[in-house]
């Protein structure tokens, strides 16, 4: 596994693009941190072998936590170019931080047009207006919405009210619908 997160890592910070991710690379991940803590736990921390096992697990925490937050910042960067990312190339964990990040910016997007119409920005989320009947096109696991409230997790043909910026992200990203509502 120290390989692959190597290898995963590298490319990351070697690339502008999105590098693709097995879908279960973070539970993976955090089983490999797991089993280096237990075993190191098992052995004298002043043995060569408990020196080298907790150099392991520093390394790896640390090649972790500079992936997730690179992948972070050009997830970040593409919504704001207004690029779409295919979220087959993210890990499953990193999906719904992808469409929290869109739903962010697509409500900043609206509070910024409200402001440049003169309208005092809406507080969404808060009451059934800020709600957008949705039909979903495509499986997704549950969401944290605009509100973070959680939503989902919802199947091919459901139907669920969430709030405005959610809606718009999804739609978007061509997993729901909107539904018209009278």
């Amino acid at each position: 596994m120290y390989d692959q997160v190597y290898e995963a890592w590298k490319k990351e910070k070697d690339n502008a693009e999105f590098q693709p991710l097995p879908k279960g690379f973070y539970a993976e991940l955090a089983e490999y941190i797991k089993k280096l803590r237990e075993e190191r736990r098992m052995l004298d921390e002043k043995t060569v072998k408990g020196r080298l096992l907790q150099q392991e697990e520093e390394n790896v925490k640390r090649m972790a936590e500079e992936l997730a937050r690179t992948r972070h910042q050009k997830m970040i960067q593409a919504v704001a170019k207004g690029e779409t990312l295919p979220t087959s190339a993210m890990a499953k964990e990193e999906e719904s931080l992808y469409r929290n990040v869109s739903a962010q910016a697509d409500s900043i997007q609206s509070f910024l047009k409200d402001v440049q119409l003169g309208r005092l920005p809406q507080e969404t989320g808060r009451n059934q207006s800020g709600l957008t009947a949705v039909r979903f096109l495509k499986e997704i696991p549950e969401i944290v919405g605009a509100d973070m409230k959680t939503y989902g997790p919802f199947k091919p043909e459901d139907v669920a009210s969430v709030p405005k910026e959610n809606a718009k992200t999804l739609i978007k990203q061509g997993v729901a619908a909107e539904v018209e509502t009278r």
